[in-house]
């Protein structure tokens, strides 16, 4: 084949390959098989290879990811990217709309659904896609062009040579994609995702664009920005206008909304787009309600960082019927054992569901609940499920479910806590194999030593294969023995090796929180390592010391000395110093800025990671705590807020960003 004919070859492989895509990712209506979509790529890739100087930015195989980011460009947003405003409830919607009516009559609005996923900009110049960034904080985002340019959905380029468009839309990962990729997870040892939404932004940030072309992203455009939608300079007129000519472009655009006036029709299909939920390829967390008429919304204006033409209905969180299976018990770490709903599976925000904790007997108790009942299950905060009570008043039969008097995993007899109302059952032997497993679990979780790849399946076949017995034996591990393991090999476990050797200056924070002390989680461990700032100063401590620190209570600080004076654990904590993991603190407490103050962070910083945040917080005097109450300072929100943002609002707890943060730190900004 001369060069011309692999050209025009090559020009009508890329011709064909666009035609099917978009009947496949925008019309869902395919003509071809995938067997033979992908033998039409296979031979584009081919003579690409063959005659590198026909390859072109714009081809179809670029979708399949390219070199490896060393990070991310920021990218400051021409038009900002707000958030909406929220709204709980239908009488809140009402409230809304005759508020807006006032200014605007008799105005119409499009109802559309929220998609719960990662929200980006797109921008072509000349008809071609040349940049894509996220959200951010609003008005600056990272590009993310690369990872966007995988996703399949996205028109590289424009059928009509527009000069230049910004459109907005929502990133997510299809259902169908998240549970077969957290199948796999699970199948490599490897975290579960919590939820599709999760999934997404992780995905589209990973800085090798193969990665993120592999989790199969999809793409849904909400708004027109910016730019030329015509080749004439005509000026569109309302939103559904410019849905209408985006969808005419070829892009994948908002389904199921509806242009609607009046409070009955739009509260109806708000109603409506909530039953749908079930059925839908994508999640949503909501419907968005906003002005139509492009010169109305410029006449109701903007809020601050939020449009006040545009609110969004929350859903609240679903409830679902289900079966009660079976009622099963776990050990946990510190040897509680927690029945747990084994159930029929049910979809339930955004993820199949089929466990739920009871927490102890005292919970199966109060509700009542046998083997063999229908029961009405929801997440709280939407991830973690939970029973809320039976579907209806009659059982079927089984007996009332006791607590065993042996421990499921070593068969060892258990003992009822002392005080409350007896209601934990415990485990005491020290030996306990699931107590060994899940201690080595949590001690190489993310938020204690962060060991990646070191999950719960890896850590099953390390006791499995006698490599390790306690949580010093993973520093003595060799990346040649942890090859042999099942779906391993040489590079993985050369990453595990490494990452076990990163662990080891994770700071006396971490490591206490990592030994799995009961009561002791995060905040405490950081406010005992501000304390005493060295482990030998932790061990040498008696019950007055720990008492004394802030965050520690009585029953904690009886707990810490048990701990600490217990010689096995001595034995322990020898190791691994030995073994050269760093027992002072890190973060050292630099001012009382923050003195007082609690802090909790939610959603994504543009410019660091929570853990970086929580840091300089503790640096400051301040506490960072997991959960919102009416304690909380502060909450520090970045990009994709989730429950704790919502939570924030309700108790009235004032809400920052990473920039205000720096502020009341003293600091004008983050160094990349």
């Amino acid at each position: 084949m001369t060069e011309n004919e692999a050209k025009q070859r090559v020009e009508e492989l890329r011709s064909l390959i666009r035609y099917h895509s978009r009947l496949y990712y925008q019309k869902d209506a395919p003509e071809i098989t995938d067997f033979e979509y992908d033998a039409l790529f296979r031979e584009l890739e081919e003579l690409e290879a063959a005659y590198p100087s026909l390859d072109d930015p714009q081809s179809p195989t670029h979708r399949v990811g390219g070199a490896v980011l060393d990070k991310f460009e920021k990218v400051t947003h021409r038009v900002p990217m707000g958030s909406l405003t929220d709204v709980f409830s239908y009488e809140e919607l009402r409230e809304y709309l005759e508020k807006t009516d006032a200014v605007a009559p008799g105005a119409a609005y499009s109802v559309e659904p929220k998609i719960d996923g990662l929200s980006v900009e797109l921008i072509y110049e000349d008809g071609v896609f040349t940049r894509g960034a996220t959200r951010g904080d609003g008005l600056v985002g990272e590009d993310v062009t690369f990872n966007l340019r995988t996703i399949r959905s996205i028109p590289l380029t424009l059928p009509e040579k527009l000069p230049y468009l910004c459109v907005r839309g929502e990133v997510y990962m299809p259902r169908a994609v998240f549970e077969s990729l957290n199948e796999m997870q699970e199948s490599e040892g490897l975290p579960l995702f919590a939820n599709p939404r999760n999934a997404a932004a992780g995905s589209l940030r990973q800085l090798d664009p193969k990665i993120a072309a592999s989790r199969r992203l999809d793409i849904m455009i909400f708004n027109w920005q910016e730019g030329d939608l015509y080749p004439d300079g005509h000026t569109p007129k309302t939103h559904t206008e410019t849905l209408d000519r985006l969808e005419e472009l070829g892009f994948h655009v908002l389904p199921h909304r509806k242009r609607l006036t009046g409070y009955d029709a739009i509260a109806a299909h708000v109603e409506a787009l909530g039953e749908m939920r079930d059925d839908l390829a994508f999640d949503m967390d909501g419907a968005v309600i906003k002005i139509d008429d492009l010169a109305q919304r410029v006449r109701i204006g903007e809020g601050t960082g939020r449009p006040k033409w545009a609110v969004a209905f929350k859903y609240p969180p679903e409830e679902k019927e289900t079966t009660l299976l079976d009622i099963t018990v776990q050990v946990g770490r510190t040897g509680v054992l927690t029945p747990t709903a084994e159930l029929t599976p049910v979809r339930l925000a955004g993820t199949m569901v089929s466990r739920a904790t009871l927490h102890n007997i005292g919970f199966i108790r109060e509700r009542d609940i046998r083997v063999g009942d229908r029961v009405i299950v929801r997440k709280a905060g939407e991830i973690i499920p939970e029973i809320l009570r039976r579907a209806d008043g009659q059982h079927t039969g089984a007996e009332v479910f006791e607590m065993p008097a042996v421990c499921p995993s070593c068969g060892h007899p258990v003992v009822r806590d002392a005080g409350g109302d007896g209601a934990a059952v415990r485990c005491i032997w020290a030996g306990c194999p699931a107590q060994k497993a899940r201690g080595i679990i949590h001690f190489a979780s993310k938020g204690c030593m962060n060991i990646d790849g070191l999950g719960p399946q890896v850590i099953g076949q390390l006791l499995s294969a006698g490599l390790i017995s306690d949580i010093a034996d993973i520093y003595r591990l060799r990346a040649e023995d942890v090859a042999k393991l099942d779906r391993m090999g040489e590079k993985s476990a050369e990453n595990l090796i490494a990452a076990i050797e990163a662990s080891k200056g994770a700071g006396l924070e971490r490591l206490i929180c990592a030994f799995g002390i009961r009561q002791v989680g995060e905040v405490a461990a950081a406010a005992i390592a501000r304390t005493f700032g060295t482990l030998d100063r932790v061990c040498r401590a008696g019950y007055e010391e720990f008492a004394a620190v802030p965050d520690i209570g009585e029953v904690t600080a009886s707990n810490l000395v048990e701990f600490f004076s217990n010689e096995n654990n001595i034995s322990l904590i020898e190791a691994l110093k030995e073994a050269g993991v760093r027992t002072d603190a890190v973060a050292q407490v630099r001012s009382d800025v923050f003195a007082g103050l609690t802090f909790v962070l939610t959603g994504t910083l543009p410019h660091m990671s929570r853990d970086e945040a929580s840091e300089l917080i503790r640096e400051a005097g301040g506490k960072v705590s997991s959960s919102v109450s009416g304690k909380t300072s502060y909450v520090v929100a970045g990009e994709e807020a989730g429950s704790k943002l919502t939570k924030a609002q309700e108790l009235g707890v004032k809400i920052i960003d990473e920039e205000t943060l720096m502020k009341m730190l003293g600091k004008s900004s983050v160094s990349p």
